[in-house]
C-alpha cells in the first residue's frame, strides 16, 4: 500500500518537533469533516508505558507469527530477576504453526541501558548470548538447516557437526553457540537476537464482563530487517508484533496455554483454523498507534470498494508513540487488481495497487513551514500552505518534500484472519526496512504489518465530504463508534490506572 510513498528519511525532521495542539482547532477554529472510522484511534483504550520496562516473567506469542522470508514461528521468552533470560523460538513449515520444523533454545543475559534517543518511548538494551541450541523435529528440517549452513566455508564447518539425516534422533539438542566451547555457528545461519536491543513494555485493561477489566501487558521487541543479508548488522528502530505476559494476556487466547507449557522438545501445535477468503469491501482501521522502522508513528484507515476495486486510505502521522501529536495526514486513492493466492507465502494473497490521487494536510507548524519553503510546484501547486488545511497534490505528481510520487504502483501481500472474539483482522504486507517501495514483483512483501480491524462492511465514498453529512461534534480520536466491542468503562479505567504514568 502507498504508505511506502513516504520514505522515512524524508520525514525524520518532523518527528522530533513538539507539535501544536491542532485537534479541533484546524481550519480557523472549525472542526474538519472526517468519517467516524477515520478518527485516528477509535474508542482508544488508555495505554500505559512502563518506564523503565519491567521484563521479569514469561512472555509469549498469542498466535503464529510471520517474519520476512517467510518464516513462521512462535516465541516464548522468560526473563529472570538476575538479568538472565531463556528464549524459545519454534519454527514451522506452515502459516498455521501446526507442522514443527525445528526449535531454538537461547540463553543469555540482557541489561537495560537508557531511553532511546532514536525511538521515542523505547529503551535501549545490551545482550550477550551464552548458548544457542537447536532441536530438529524432522529429517527434512535437518537437511534444510544443513543446506543453509553449507553456503559458506564457516557454515560448512558447522554443518559437519550436525548428524547425517539418516542418523537424526528426535529430541537431540545440537549446539550452535557455546561460550564455554568457544563455538559460534549463528552467523552462518543468519541468526541474531538484536530484537533484544530495543524494548518497550506497555499495559492496558481489557473489558471482561461480568468480572470487570483484565490487565494485559505487552512486550515490544525490536523489528527484524526485511532483507536477511542485513540482519546481522541492523539495529532495530521499530517493533515486531508484541509478546504478551503469560500471566496477564488478552482473553480468550486458545494458543496461550499451549505456548506457555512448551519447550524445545515439545513445540506447540496450534489448533486448526479455517482459511478465510479475502473480502476487502468495507473500512479497516488501526486499533492503536503503530511504529515503523526509522521512527514513524502513524494510524491508518482504508476503505475498499469491491464493486469497482477502488480504494482510499488515510495515513495520520504523529511525532509521539501515543499518536497524540499529529504532524501531517495523507489521503491517497486508486485501484487494485483481483487477488491471486501467493505461492511464496502460504495463506497470503497477492495484489497490485495503483496510487493515482493524493492530498496532504499539514498538522503542525514544522510541517507547514517545510512545505512553504519547498520548491515551487513540487507539492500542490502555487499558494501558501496553512495549518490544518488539506490540499490536492495530484496535479504536481505528488509531494516531493514528503516523498510522495504519483502515479505509483505497489506489489502487495494481504491476508485475513479472525481473532478469538470474532473480530475480522486484515494484514497488509510489511514495508521494506530500508524505506523503499515494493514497486517490483521481486520486492513484494513476505511478512505483514500490524493488523487492521474491520470497522464497517459498508464501503462509502469518503473522498470528499458530502454536503448533507453533519460535522463531527467531538475532537478527533474522541471516541468513534467502531470497532464494536472496544467500548470500555472509561471512568473505571482512569481510576485503576491513575497511579501510573500516562502517555
Amino acid at each position: 500500500m502507498p504508505a511506502a510513498m513516504l520514505p522515512y528519511a524524508c520525514v525524520l525532521v518532523l518527528l522530533g518537533a513538539r507539535t501544536a495542539e491542532v485537534l479541533g482547532t484546524a481550519g480557523g477554529g472549525r472542526l474538519r469533516w472526517e468519517p467516524h472510522c477515520q478518527q485516528p484511534l477509535p474508542n482508544r483504550v488508555p495505554v500505559t508505558a512502563l518506564l523503565p520496562p519491567r521484563l521479569e516473567g514469561p512472555w509469549i506469542s498469542t498466535g503464529c507469527e510471520v517474519r520476512p522470508g517467510p518464516e513462521f514461528l512462535i516465541r516464548s521468552y522468560t526473563f529472570f530477576p538476575n538479568r538472565l533470560f531463556r528464549a524459545y523460538q519454534f519454527y514451522y513449515r506452515d502459516p498455521l504453526c501446526r507442522e514443527p520444523a525445528h526449535s531454538l533454545l537461547i540463553k543469555g543475559k540482557v541489561r537495560l541501558r537508557r531511553a532511546s534517543w532514536v525511538t521515542r518511548g523505547a529503551t535501549e538494551a545490551d545482550y550477550h548470548l551464552h548458548k544457542v541450541g537447536i532441536v530438529f523435529h524432522s529429517r527434512r528440517a535437518l537437511l534444510d538447516v544443513a543446506g543453509r549452513l553449507s553456503r559458506t566455508q564457516t557454515g560448512r564447518d558447522c554443518a559437519q557437526r550436525l548428524p547425517p539425516a539418516r542418523a537424526w534422533l528426535p529430541g537431540a539438542l545440537y549446539e550452535l553457540l557455546s561460550t564455554r566451547a568457544e563455538r559460534d555457528c549463528t552467523a552462518a545461519l543468519g541468526f541474531t537476537m538484536h530484537e533484544l536491543s530495543l524494548v518497550r513494555v506497555q499495559s492496558h485493561l481489557q473489558p471482561q464482563p461480568p468480572t470487570g477489566p483484565w490487565l494485559v501487558e505487552e512486550l515490544y521487541l525490536g523489528d527484524i530487517h526485511t532483507d536477511r543479508a542485513e540482519r546481522r548488522h541492523y539495529r532495530p528502530t521499530g517493533y515486531q508484533r508484541p509478546l504478551q505476559s503469560a500471566l496477564h494476556h488478552a482473553h480468550p487466547c486458545p494458543a496461550c496455554s499451549l505456548i506457555a507449557r512448551s519447550d524445545e522438545h515439545h513445540p506447540p501445535v496450534l489448533p486448526g483454523q479455517a482459511a478465510l477468503p479475502l473480502r476487502l469491501g468495507g473500512r479497516w482501521v488501526s486499533p492503536g498507534c503503530e511504529l515503523r522502522p526509522a521512527v514513524l508513528f502513524l494510524t491508518r484507515l482504508f476503505t475498499f470498494h469491491g464493486h469497482n476495486r477502488s480504494w482510499e486510505g488515510y495515513y495520520h502521522h504523529f511525532s509521539d508513540p501515543a499518536c497524540r501529536q499529529p504532524t501531517f495526514t495523507v489521503y491517497a486513492a486508486g485501484h487494485y487488481t483481483r487477488g491471486m493466492p501467493s505461492t511464496k507465502v502460504l495463506g497470503g494473497t497477492e495484489l497490485v495497487f495503483q496510487v493515482t490521487r493524493a492530498r496532504v494536510t499539514p498538522m503542525d507548524q514544522v510541517t507547514t513551514a517545510m512545505l512553504n519553503f519547498s520548491e515551487p510546484n513540487s507539492c500542490g501547486g502555487p499558494g501558501p500552505w496553512s495549518l490544518g488545511t488539506e490540499r490536492d497534490v495530484t496535479a504536481t505528481n505528488g509531494c516531493l518534500p514528503l516523498g510522495i510520487r504519483l502515479p505509483h504502483i505497489e506489489y502487495e501481500l494481504f491476508k485475513m484472519e479472525q481473532d478469538p472474539l470474532g473480530q475480522s483482522l486484515l494484514f497488509i504486507g510489511q514495508r521494506p526496512t530500508d524505506g523503499s517501495s515494493p514497486d517490483t514483483p521481486e520486492k513484494r512483501p513476505t511478512s505483514y504489518q500490524a493488523p487492521l480491524v474491520l470497522c464497517d462492511r459498508v464501503a462509502r465514498d469518503f473522498s470528499r465530504p458530502p454536503q448533507h453529512r453533519p460535522l463531527l461534534q467531538e475532537p478527533l480520536g474522541g471516541g468513534a463508534r467502531c470497532p464494536r466491542g472496544a467500548l470500555l468503562p472509561l471512568l473505571l479505567l482512569v481510576l485503576r490506572l491513575a497511579f501510573l504514568e500516562w502517555l
